[in-house]
């Protein structure tokens, strides 16, 4: 699968666009990190485990936004984006979206 933050793919034909996809998760935080997060924001600096939960929540919606993809019969998904907001308290949803499309090499 092969995903870009662009609106087009320099080498390659769109043959057919299937249409917009997303993949999404939502995670909350557990009390060890809000706390952790809550002393660091005293003296400043990294919030590492909210970074790394992050991370780990953008690489999850990438998977599913190429699941959905797939089962739209596309090879490429163009335009892709991020979106993230608070869900609830100590929760976060982070949406992965796209244009799914079929591609072939230009010739």
């Amino acid at each position: 699968m092969i995903i870009t933050t662009a609106n087009d793919l320099p080498g390659y034909v769109v043959e057919e666009v299937y249409g917009e996809i997303f993949g999404l998760t939502v995670r909350s935080r557990h009390m060890g990190s809000q706390i952790g997060a809550a002393f660091k924001s005293i003296v400043g600096g990294e919030l590492k485990g909210m970074t790394k939960m992050l991370g780990e929540s953008r690489q999850e919606a990438i998977a599913r936004l190429s699941e959905e993809a797939e089962a739209k019969g596309a090879n490429a998904v163009i335009a892709m984006r991020f979106d993230a907001s608070e869900f609830m308290e100590n929760a976060t949803e982070i949406c992965a979206y796209g244009t799914a499309c079929r591609v072939r090499p230009a010739a």
